[in-house]
């Protein structure tokens, strides 16, 4: 049993940025994670795109769907142990790539996911997996099991602490990384919270750009903040 169960959508940069926290603590700390899924295209299945999300989100999910497909097929063939290093790739081909990877991901993303797999020295035949909707129902089923932890009024990361009796949460949502140790400081903190059974929330909806490169935010720049809304920004009209 892992010492925290993190439930991720590898095209949610929030997600992202939350997983290199947790990465560097885990250097620091004697601990193990089990990296599950969770798919916001499933999650959102009975949205209308149109009406709730800015144009490409619907895109955008469906992409991370089909890279969780792939990992699907990887860890039924290979194990869980390989979707941390999985995830890793996708994310900084994603997310610390300069601005364009991830219109390469919306079309082409079988294309996209085969020189990912041959780097990490697993069959690239496996990227075909990204059209395999049989996956879907092993992906749904976790991501209700991530749901059935926090409740439905979510989104990405939900991580599981000291499971399976343990707290899950959503979040904690992070724009940029702070230094090694302010990072394990946080990670007390928020451990801390998961222990208290009446803990239920903390939130605002005022986020900086994530301090990622396909975000046109460099290591060292601090984003713009701007009010978002369950993941996505608002638009002008505050809608």
């Amino acid at each position: 049993m892992a010492d925290l169960d993190f439930y991720f959508d590898p095209v949610c940069p929030f997600a992202w940025m939350t997983s290199k926290w947790v990465r560097e603590v885990s250097r620091q700390r004697d601990y193990s994670v089990d990296w599950k899924f969770i798919s916001l295209r499933l999650l959102n299945a009975e949205i209308d795109y149109a009406s709730h999300f800015p144009a490409g989100y619907e895109r955008g999910h469906t992409a991370g769907l089909e890279l969780l497909r792939v990992a699907a097929a990887v860890r039924k063939d290979h194990g869980s142990e390989v979707i941390g290093s999985l995830y890793a790739a996708y994310g900084a081909e994603i997310f610390d790539s300069p601005p364009g990877r991830q219109a390469d991901l919306h079309r082409d993303p079988e294309g996209f996911a085969a020189p990912i797999l041959e780097g990490l020295g697993l069959p690239v035949d496996l990227a075909s997996a990204v059209f395999d909707t049989a996956f879907d129902t092993e992906i749904q089923a976790e991501t209700d099991r991530a749901l059935s932890l926090t409740g439905r009024d979510v989104g990405t990361p939900i991580l599981h602490f000291e499971p399976p009796e343990g707290m899950a949460l959503f979040g904690p949502v992070i724009s940029r990384l702070m230094n090694p140790d302010e990072a394990v400081a946080m990670w007390d903190h928020v451990v801390a919270l998961s222990r208290f059974g009446g803990f239920a929330e903390l939130k605002r909806s005022l986020r900086e750009v994530p301090q990622l490169r396909s975000f046109g935010i460099e290591e060292g720049v601090v984003g713009a903040q701007e009010d978002w809304q369950q993941g996505h920004r608002r638009d002008a009209a505050g809608s």
